[in-house]
């Protein structure tokens, strides 16, 4: 419930091995007396990026010497489409840092970064259950590519308005009771993902978080929140209760009073009270969030990845068996509230009121 392989130019390695034999390439030039277009140009260079093998200094030269020339476009386009076509058939590009393309996320790999985009802003970016696993999913390549930290935030107006809750309305052939047991495991899995996150994450919340975006904020290293952004966590309006460790997380970070205002009695804070209570590691102007942020994060990227992946160890490893004992309570309980007619009942209150809207 709530990326293709990284496309990594090998030009920008030195290989340790030596090239004993680089094929001679026969390159075809079509000779148009019009020459290419700038759209045919500007299609060439990104094709560029997609060559799967270093086609040798002698054709990089060339390269390099026609993209410096602007009368040579139709030269550089066709001496692209000849190093392509020598690989064989043409493979669809896919996003920079995926291993595979997400109908409901954005995943990208630039700068030692890799960022995890919600990508539903029609809809808030609420989380299906299609976003659950693609999340899961996004966080384990995450875990295993070269960059050196990872990112969270949401596309649109809004970081996250928490589960969709039409998740509630597809019931399956098991009815009601298989629903919630699937739903539980998705839940825990999910935030297992989280747990056992090898790398530093960091949540840029760029405006509103309701529900499970809010309390995973606790398991995330770096909390960065625009000035606009607001944490909402209306469990029991809904008849429901806490999950993503936050039953232990909130308390440990906030207190036991003001935890309990936000996750019995629904206290929504801004993106300043946040941050005085811990949640948050800093706020910033909207005017100046992303530029900031970026910087930040570019900084960051910078560091030694392995010395910061075992310093995370050392800091969450004492308390990672807690953490997993506390989902697998969160998810019992939960299992227990999404059956109880006290649960639906409030959902279906929520689903009244928002059609007399």
């Amino acid at each position: 419930m709530a990326v293709a392989l990284r496309k990594i130019s090998p030009w920008r390695f030195v290989r340790a091995v030596q090239v004993t034999h680089i094929p001679t390439l026969k390159l075809h030039m079509t000779g148009s007396m019009m020459g290419a277009t700038v759209e045919q140009f500007n299609h060439a260079k990104s094709q560029m990026g997609t060559l799967k093998e270093d086609p040798g200094n002698e054709a990089k030269l060339k390269i390099y010497a026609l993209f410096k020339q602007e009368d040579a476009r139709q030269q550089y386009v066709d001496l692209i489409d000849s190093l392509l076509a020598a690989e064989g058939p043409a493979v669809a590009a896919q996003p920079t840092g995926s291993a595979a393309t997400f109908d409901t996320l954005l995943v990208s790999t630039e700068d030692n970064i890799t960022t995890i985009r919600l990508n539903r802003p029609q809809k808030k970016n609420a989380i299906t259950v299609e976003m659950y696993n693609e999340v899961i999913k996004a966080l384990e390549q995450a875990g295993k590519d070269d960059s050196v930290i990872t990112v969270i935030t949401g596309s649109g107006d809004f970081y996250c308005s928490g589960n969709d809750l039409t998740n509630f309305t597809k019931i399956p052939e098991g009815g009601i009771e298989q629903m919630a047991k699937d739903a539980g495991e998705l839940l825990r899995e999910f935030v297992k993902a989280f747990i056992d996150f090898p790398k530093p994450l960091v949540a840029v919340v760029n405006g509103p978080a309701v529900g499970v975006s809010v309390t995973l904020l606790g398991l995330f290293e770096i909390v960065y929140a625009t000035e606009r952004a607001t944490f909402h966590t209306p469990f029991s309006q809904l008849g429901q209760s806490p999950e993503g460790c936050s039953s232990y997380t909130f308390p440990k970070i906030m207190g036991n009073a003001k935890a309990s205002e936000m996750l019995l009695f629904n206290k929504k804070l801004s993106a300043v009270q946040a941050c005085a209570q811990g949640l948050v590691t800093e706020v910033f102007p909207d005017s100046s969030f992303q530029t900031e942020v970026a910087t930040r994060l570019k900084a960051y990227a910078k560091l030694p990845r392995n010395s910061l992946a075992l310093s995370k160890q050392l800091i969450r490893g004492t308390e990672k068996e807690r953490l997993h004992t506390v989902n697998d309570q969160e998810v019992e309980r939960l299992v227990e509230r999404w059956l109880s007619d006290e649960c639906m009942q409030a959902i279906m209150s929520f689903f009244q009121a928002k059609a007399k809207l």
